[in-house]
């Protein structure tokens, strides 16, 4: 086979935007998966050794490629995908640029082994900071091995900007995930520090969403599907009572390459319109297939952004078939005009008369006479009255003399002759607390009055106590008659258990956790299990950068979560006793002052200010 890949012209290569800084380990990744992804390889195993750091190896049984091309790969501006300008809005591959390659061999060891299935032999290259180390022919199936190794070894200060393994993992995860969804026919494993993580065979865009976020994934997907000369749209998005507080489970794919879209996500939000509580986020997989030529993928350097030629249309169409979806399956309410048949007259009954119903009365039929038997209409039994009763006049013989003696009992009134406190002091503390619009509770204080916003200060309230239960390790926790069984994905369980410790001093109890559920058996005092759900979730949600090193700034993260997500909403009433007590517990925080987020929680207003009102 003849080289196919040479180098660019330099007014093209000067026309494609730069891309080629590498992040983190998961962008090297991301750039070797969308390499094999275009080669045409139908098995791609990823290995993983401390989440990036020390090895990143994707191995695939694509095209391969010559022993020119193997070391041309690493050239800037090197590509096979496009000859000029134009082809950038023809593009069907992932990569087009040319410079990935090159960027990571100028940062790390690569070990790079390659053959075609008609060369007898394959090429063994290693390149240490762009640097050729040596060439040589070996043995190998047909394919492709890219092994990257210490990755910033030449530059220390990069790597002291990488993050936790957990974190740096977790972004891994995350590229991965975006490919192997966008490409369900071909068959991905993923390997970390020697342990299988993902084991994902060929399947349907269905099973392969499944298959990545297990748990009852199935159970919540609804199917879209659309047809139009714009767009091709198909995909599925979640039913409304299993939407999220993250953003997790969110994706957009064009022509089969993951993007992010703030204007998509609105249109999907719009369909959503009236389904969805106050800060909830649906879950949806969208594959769109558009023209080549409408869009521009070359405006940002990781290529997850694009530029549509008729954004407006695509959102219509868009919310209108998401709309269809959820109303075709009966997730949301719609009208419907249709004629149901089953209540259409038979053709047997078409022509025919009504029938009277004949009423039969017997004139003679006495119900006090000894022995009658009375013939009933609709079925042809008889009717007997039972032997001979005494004469009903002795069933009230001797009932005056009864009612008599009763009435000659004294029945004990209850009369409540004294109370616990004088009324002028029961009128005195009554209404001390007053609530306003659902959002703000009044308290007059010796100067004037206190106005608290109820949510903030709840905030403070409940962060203080976590703190403190995380901080003495002696929180409560209250029992439940059933475990609770919640489904995570992947990325999340990983997170909730290495954060298991910290939550169990908060008043969790859990169970041995499994791939694919976590099971409690125990929460904190004074929190409802349907909380439990939403609790986990925002704490995913508000982990998403990592988890913080130190134990305080991780116990002082997880407090500040959970007293938002349990904290009392603006707009929930709350009864005088609540008020009073809401009042009381915030002013014996250490920090009164202030909610968890900085934000102020009270004011407080003079009678001088108040007078000064009405002085003008």
């Amino acid at each position: 086979m003849s080289s196919i890949i040479q180098l660019l012209p330099d007014h093209v290569a000067n026309q494609i935007a730069a891309g080629e800084v590498v992040q983190r380990p998961a962008s090297v990744v991301k750039e070797l998966l969308e390499n094999a992804v275009d080669a045409k390889a139908t098995d791609i195993k990823l290995i993983i050794k401390d989440a990036g750091k020390s090895l990143v190896q994707v191995i695939d049984n694509g095209l391969g490629m010559s022993i020119t091309d193997s070391r041309l790969c690493f050239e800037r501006h090197a590509t096979s995908k496009i000859r000029q300008a134009e082809d950038l809005f023809s593009l069907h591959t992932k990569g087009f640029r040319g410079e990935a390659l090159a960027s990571i061999a100028a940062i790390a060891h690569v070990e790079l082994k390659t053959k075609q299935d008609q060369d007898e032999l394959g090429t063994h290259i290693i390149v240490e900071g762009s640097k050729f180390i040596s060439q040589e022919p070996t043995v190998l199936s047909k394919g492709t091995s890219f092994a990257v190794k210490n990755l910033f070894f030449n530059i220390p200060a990069r790597r002291n900007f990488l993050k936790s393994e957990t974190v740096e993992f977790r972004h891994i995860i995350d590229e991965f995930q975006r490919v192997a969804l966008a490409h369900p026919n071909i068959h991905f494993t993923m390997y970390h520090n020697g342990s299988e993580h993902f084991n994902l065979p060929q399947a349907n865009a269905r099973q392969r969403i499944v298959s990545v976020f297990a748990g009852k994934t199935n159970e919540k997907l609804v199917p879209v599907k659309e047809e139009t000369e714009i767009v091709s749209i198909n995909g599925f998005v979640g039913k409304p009572e299993f939407s999220k507080k993250n953003r997790g489970e969110q994706f957009f794919f064009v022509n089969d390459r993951y993007i992010k879209s703030g204007y998509l996500h609105h249109s999907v939000m719009a369909a959503y319109d009236g389904l969805l509580s106050n800060g909830s986020q649906p879950t949806y997989f969208l594959f769109l297939k558009v023209p080549p030529n409408t869009i521009d993928i070359n405006i940002h350097p990781t290529k997850t952004e694009i530029k549509f030629d008729d954004e407006h249309a695509l959102y219509s169409i868009l919310r209108s078939s998401i709309k269809h979806s959820l109303g075709q399956f009966s997730v949301a309410p719609v009208l419907d005009f249709d004629r149901d048949p089953n209540l259409d007259t038979p053709y047997e009954y078409k022509n025919a008369t009504a029938q009277y119903p004949k009423v039969e009365v017997d004139r003679s039929y006495n119900p006090f006479s000894d022995e009658k038997q009375h013939q009933n209409n609709f079925g042809n039994s008889t009717y007997k009255k039972s032997e001979n009763t005494p004469n009903w006049e002795s069933l009230y013989v001797g009932l005056k003399q009864d009612t008599e003696e009763f009435s000659k009992f004294s029945i004990e009134n209850d009369e409540v002759t004294a109370s616990l406190f004088d009324e002028k002091e029961e009128e005195h503390t009554k209404n001390r607390t007053y609530q306003i619009h659902k959002k703000y509770i009044v308290s007059p204080i010796k100067s004037g009055m206190v106005i608290m916003d109820q949510s903030r200060a709840h905030q403070r309230v409940l962060y203080e106590k976590f703190l403190t239960n995380m901080t003495v390790r002696q929180a409560s926790s209250q029992q439940l008659l059933f475990p609770l069984q919640l489904y995570f994905s992947q990325n999340d369980l990983e997170l909730i258990s290495d954060l298991k410790t910290s939550l169990e001093n908060t008043g969790f109890v859990f169970e041995p956790v499994d791939d694919n559920y976590i099971m409690i058996s125990g929460i904190p005092v004074n929190t409802s299990e349907s909380e439990i759900a939403l609790v986990l979730e925002q704490l995913v949600s508000d982990l998403q950068d990592g988890i913080p090193e130190s134990s305080f700034s991780q116990n002082d993260t997880i407090a500040k979560s959970m007293a938002r997500s349990l904290a009392v909403k603006t707009g929930t009433y709350l009864t005088e006793v609540a008020q009073e007590n809401l009042v009381n517990n915030l002013f014996a925080c250490k920090e009164p002052n202030v909610s968890p987020f900085q934000k102020p929680t009270f004011i407080t207003m003079r009678v001088e200010d108040i007078d000064k009102k009405f002085a003008l």
